[in-house]
């Protein structure tokens, strides 16, 4: 898309429906944690946020689209290329030097500009909650930006710690590091996997592999849900490789 002129652009949202992006010029799509800047000439940029259940699929004149029409909330046409946006969240449009307005609050980026100064903060951020759960803090994009409930399961996994253990007893630079490091592995391919393992039903350690014996040591993975209220989130753990506080 990038450093193609916009042919098309729906915004299908109540705030947005009437502007129109046609004859601007996509100058990059970029990330920050979980949230997608589509940046415009005119110094426009469009966030978006994929939430649990949207995507962004790109498609060529003809093809057809993998999802319903009726949960299209962004198209974005080029030329030879649409960008279809269903069932995106958090949709807004701001100046570009106002971005930090929608993503200045999140910690270190873990896809981001890495440097050793990035890591110590988000170090810094996890210990200053001591008492907090580990799986919570891992998702809480305020300390480090990137991990989601997936990743948050595996991470605690290879680190050897119940998702329930305080952040005061792990290994906080590990946490750090580990997040850094699956995440990367993952970052340019549509097929996680952070096991390293082939076949089908081998892509994770824990995550969504409740009732079945865990690849190191066979003991059956056990699920519980974590967090308060709309924010639990369902949880998986070896309860032998992860030995602590149990749901």
């Amino acid at each position: 898309m990038a450093g193609k002129t916009l042919l098309r652009a729906e915004l299908r949202h109540p705030r947005l429906s009437t502007v129109d992006l046609a004859g601007r010029e996509v100058r990059e799509v970029a990330t920050v944690g979980k949230h997608i800047l589509t940046r415009f000439s005119g110094d426009l940029t469009l966030r978006s946020h994929l939430r649990m259940d949207g995507s962004w699929h790109l498609y060529r004149p003809g093809e057809r689209w993998k999802r319903p029409g009726h949960q299209v909330r962004v198209l974005l046409e080029v030329p030879e290329r649409f960008a279809v946006g269903f069932n995106l969240h958090d949709l807004e449009l701001v100046p570009t030097d106002r971005e930090d307005t929608l993503v200045g609050h999140l910690g270190p980026d873990l896809l981001g500009d890495w440097t050793p100064e990035a890591e110590a903060e988000a170090v810094r951020r996890l210990t200053a909650q001591p008492d907090q759960e580990i799986g919570q803090a891992l998702l809480d994009q305020r300390i480090m930006a990137g991990v989601g409930n997936v990743y948050k399961c595996e991470v605690c996994f290879l680190m050897g710690a119940s998702p329930w253990s305080k952040v005061s007893d792990v290994d906080a630079v590990k946490a750090v590091k580990l997040s850094r490091k699956v995440l990367l592995a993952n970052a340019n391919t549509v097929f996680r996997n952070t096991t390293g393992l082939m076949g089908r039903g081998k892509e994770s350690w824990v995550y969504e592999r409740a009732g079945r014996p865990c690849f190191r040591c066979g003991t059956k993975i056990r699920a519980a849900g974590q967090g308060p209220g709309v924010q639990e989130r369902p949880t998986f753990w070896c309860p032998r490789c992860q030995p602590g506080p149990i749901a």
